[in-house]
């Protein structure tokens, strides 16, 4: 969690600026990292930063003390530690989560899950029992609970550190009374209620186990390495979640999933010869790239 109310001067904080950016610059990284951390932590705007107006303050507020955020930002500058660590939250459609590095930072791309859910569901469905499984931040889970007002979201995790901040960010934005969280396997901890949901959606582990230390240096060094190893192929998570979806789906519940490039006409293939399923739909992100499978229980 970021900790409020550490007071320093603008002085300071248009020096520490300049400084960051120009280490930043040496190093071949953004300098707009180092004003949206400023617009993160010290709540301050894009104009003020860009008019450098703050340098008169007496007393701005920052949720990082200084030696905190030069530790951080040194991290960034020498082992790509991402700056959403740093700023220990980030966003996503209209929300501002925590994250840490007990969960994957949520991707822009992940957002357009919710709006197929929203395009596939009908009244019934929106108002049903829904799984979010893997749900790591919980980004998911609360895009749902923010579009379905009346549907009961679960959301699964097997990591206990990523639940917590599952559950804090739940808190934070005033849903916690409408998500159930459970730390597990997938479906396992959600028995109790096989046949029984509406929806299914996941972002689960998809990179082939020999390119997740081809990712960039900011994913391989921190983001958790469990929620981006999907196997030899990439596949071992989809897989499953084809196979054993049927026994918790209602008849016409939606399964929704994210994938990787490239994974998409295996992954109908696996829905078609599975037998459970109809209406089945590739979707893309904004990129052109076939990024989204959606299909109906039988």
């Amino acid at each position: 969690m970021l900790k409020p109310n550490q007071i320093v001067s603008g002085l300071e904080l248009w020096q520490w600026r300049n400084a960051a950016i120009q280490a930043a610059i040496a190093v071949d990284i953004s300098p707009k990292e180092i004003d949206w951390l400023l617009e993160t932590i010290a709540n301050l705007d894009r104009l003020t930063l860009r008019l450098e107006t703050f340098k008169t303050w007496e007393q701005i507020s920052i949720s990082l003390s200084f030696t905190e955020l030069e530790n951080l930002w040194q991290r960034r500058l020498n082992d790509s530690l991402p700056i959403q660590y740093i700023a220990g939250i980030t966003s996503w459609r209209k929300f501002q989560l925590t994250v840490s590095d007990a969960v994957l930072i949520p991707r822009p791309e992940t957002e357009i899950l919710i709006d197929l859910a929203v395009a596939a569901a009908n009244d019934e469905i929106k108002a049903g029992q829904w799984a979010d499984l893997g749900t790591g931040s919980g980004a998911i889970a609360l895009g749902l609970v923010e579009v379905f007002s009346n549907a009961t979201i679960h959301a699964v995790d097997i990591s206990p550190a990523a639940l917590g901040v599952a559950q804090t960010n739940a808190e934070n934005l005033g849903f916690r009374e409408r998500i159930e969280f459970y730390q597990g396997s997938w479906w396992q901890p959600l028995e109790f209620l096989k046949g029984q949901f509406s929806g299914m959606i996941s972002n689960p582990p998809y990179i082939p186990s020999d390119t997740v230390l081809t990712l960039q240096p900011e994913v391989v060094k921190h983001e958790p390495h469990l929620a981006l190893d999907g196997g030899a192929d990439g596949l071992n998570y989809i897989r499953h979640l084809i196979a054993v979806s049927p026994d918790y789906l209602r008849p016409g519940g939606v399964w929704l999933i994210e994938m990787m490039a490239g994974q998409a006409e295996t992954v109908r293939e696996l829905l078609e010869n599975n037998g459970n399923y109809r209406d089945i739909s590739i979707h893309a992100d904004l990129a052109g790239v076939e990024r989204f499978a959606v299909a109906y229980r039988n």
